[in-house]
């Protein structure tokens, strides 16, 4: 499948910046922001015959005029190529490959993976998240006996839903509440048992408070009814993988959906997780999860992406993950993530348990905000990480540079 991913960059807002302490007018730095702004985008999946048909040969005084293109080596991967170049060489070639048949895909890839982010905001329960204005807060409510963090801390509805409240005090934007346990090496429970876990607790929040409440579930019999209950978000760990009638479900009922990546099942997903390529790989496995939601009825502005931290990962895989968000960006929906409390950062912190990963899950989400990662952090302690993301969020829109800067 061909695709352009975006591998870095120069931030809009900085370049906007250094214009206006050049004391430029408005509309030249809008101009010169789009036109100056330099860019690596990775291209996968395409032809070897690209760089002959669209880029002159080399020492070609046009040749200058468009991006640099350097072609990969692996032989069973052909076609891999790494664009660099400014804005207007990239609109130059783009400009070329729109003229053939054969090379307008790749014009409409380059495009996409260009295109300024604008996701339009997410209506629920009331409230609107205006992605991009901040990092929003999703509250864990675990009403589980085996959670790898706090397994059994709720045992009835009425100790959850009194969870839930303190979680919405402490500035939880959205609550998540979850009836199967979804560690690694977890084993499945029926509809049943899942639906005797979640109900009153969903109907016990919805009756105390207008908070959207998300329900962690891969089953379209539970989504059913918590749906009916006043649920206004399915949160599927499978990203529409399981079961074929969720998406039907999520569409019937109005509900927005989060799609989670996940590589094998909690059982085994932690045995011996590989990839070749782990950002590429999530980004597939959820454009299949958009595809199924999309064909069920499902509004893309309803659709949120996570790239599954943890679920069928190594380490090292949740790091790179971490680090590369910007390219998940690419399949243009906002992006929730979920790392706190988990197993990588007991690691790092030098084998912490659950209980003692405050500082490494603060460090993470923080790290999120700044480089505009996350759209949302699926989070234990809502008070603390609301702390931190306060900073983080405050030192991404810093514009006050002095006088020069305009403020």
């Amino acid at each position: 499948m061909l695709r352009a991913r975006l591998i870095s960059r120069d931030r809009p807002d900085d370049l906007s910046l250094v214009l206006r302490r050049l004391n430029l007018s408005p509309r030249l730095r809008e101009h010169l922001t789009r036109e100056l702004g330099h860019a690596h985008v990775l291209i996968t999946g395409g032809r070897p015959s690209y760089e002959e048909e669209l880029v002159p040969p080399h020492g070609s005084r046009e040749r200058e005029k468009l991006p640099t293109w350097t072609a990969g080596g692996h032989l069973d991967h052909p076609g891999e190529a790494l664009l660099s170049g400014s804005r207007q060489q990239f609109d130059r070639l783009i400009m070329l490959a729109r003229k053939s048949p054969r090379t307008d895909g790749l014009a409409r890839a380059l495009e996409e993976a260009l295109a300024p982010q604008v996701v339009p905001a997410l209506a629920l329960s009331g409230r609107r998240f205006e992605w991009g204005s901040r990092t929003y807060l999703m509250g864990v409510v675990n009403v589980t006996p085996d959670s790898f963090s706090d397994g059994g801390s709720l045992p009835d509805a009425d100790s959850a839903v009194e969870h839930a409240l303190r979680l919405v005090d402490a500035g939880a934007d959205i609550v998540d509440v979850g009836g199967e346990s979804t560690r690694p090496g977890s084993l499945p429970v029926s509809a049943d048992e899942e639906l005797s876990r979640v109900l009153k607790v969903v109907e016990g929040i919805k009756r105390r408070c207008t908070v959207p409440i998300s329900v962690d579930t891969t089953k379209a019999a539970v989504a059913r009814e918590v749906l009916k209950a006043g649920a206004h978000l399915i949160n599927d760990v499978t990203g529409f993988h399981s079961d074929l009638a969720l998406p039907g479900v999520v569409a019937a009922a109005g509900a927005a959906c989060c799609l989670m990546h996940t590589q094998g099942m909690p059982r085994t997903m932690q045995e011996s997780p590989r990839y070749e390529d782990v950002v590429g790989e999530v980004m597939d496995y959820l454009e299949e999860g958009i595809f199924q939601a999309t064909e069920a009825g499902i509004p893309r502005e309803r659709i949120l992406l996570d790239p599954g931290i943890g679920f069928g990962k190594t380490l090292e895989h949740n790091l790179f993950l971490l680090r590369r968000l910007e390219e998940l960006r690419g399949l243009g929906q906002p992006l929730l993530v979920g790392t706190s409390r988990k197993s990588f950062l007991g690691t790092l912190a030098g084998g912490k348990g659950p209980q003692e990963r405050l500082a490494a899950t603060l460090g993470s989400v923080a790290a999120m905000a700044i480089m505009g990662g996350a759209d949302v952090v699926r989070v234990h302690d809502v008070g603390e990480v609301r702390d931190a993301l306060a900073v983080a969020d405050a030192i991404r829109r810093a514009r006050g540079g002095g006088d020069l800067y305009g403020g």
